[in-house]
């Protein structure tokens, strides 16, 4: 393990680490830890009570921020003729078919989201092995994979997330950025645990939501008690 720095013990040290703070608590502990020059993001785990060996408790799925990510989202399309004419026109940072496949390929992934057309993704599989790992394949469930390649990029653009459980069980997402207000992160948290809620498997038996960290991307962790989550 690394060398903890003076910044991140004297961060440490307000906060309790065996306590679940109430969520209006929990946000205002964690914007009293923004230190840093740069605008640090708010970022979320949520630890899930599920087997995620089983293909039937697979947690996947989108949300839409109310208040967006506070984050510039990079979005790459893989489109043909007036698609790629479409996708362009609305907005899309990078857009091509073969030559992008090929870029990818190569080992460029400059982008935060891959969204593609129907007729694309018999050539994506062959760069499934570079894009899953990464969480960037296009998936029809997510909306990137679509011949409304101009509503998924005003999606990605205004806020939309995509969640996904790792083999531990646990989701990680960004809620926003440490300058956003306090009612914005805690609207946009509430969002994605009412999200999480709606993708319980219905296999998944006992307690659901073991546990919410929340932490600026230099900071520590504070437990959030998820039963103090105003869910709609």
């Amino acid at each position: 393990m690394g060398k903890i720095g003076k910044r991140y013990k004297e961060l440490s040290s307000n906060v309790q680490s065996n306590k679940r703070y109430l969520l209006d608590d929990a946000i205002e502990a964690v914007q009293k830890g923004k230190k840093c020059k740069f605008d640090e993001s708010i970022d979320v785990a949520v630890r899930l009570g599920i087997d995620p060996k089983q293909a039937d408790q697979a947690v996947r799925g989108v949300t839409k921020l109310p208040h967006g990510t506070g984050k510039t989202m990079r979005v790459a399309v893989l489109a043909k003729g007036d698609k790629a004419k479409e996708a362009s026109e609305a907005g899309a940072d990078v857009v091509g078919d073969d030559d992008l496949l090929k870029k990818i390929k190569e080992g460029w992934l400059e982008f935060d989201s891959l969204v593609a057309t129907p007729d694309m993704m018999s050539h994506v599989g062959k760069i499934g092995s570079i894009l899953g790992p990464r969480g960037l394949m296009p998936n029809p469930k997510s909306g990137t994979v679509t011949m409304d390649v101009a509503k998924a990029i005003a999606d990605i653009k205004a806020g939309k997330i995509e969640f996904r459980a790792e083999k531990a069980g646990i989701i990680h997402v960004i809620a926003g950025k440490a300058s956003f207000s306090a009612a914005h992160l805690k609207e946009n948290l509430i969002s994605i645990i009412e999200s999480l809620q709606k993708a319980k498997p219905s296999s998944s038996k006992g307690t659901y939501l073991k546990s919410v960290t929340i932490s600026t991307t230099m900071g520590p962790g504070i437990s959030v008690d998820p039963s103090s989550f105003e869910l709609r």
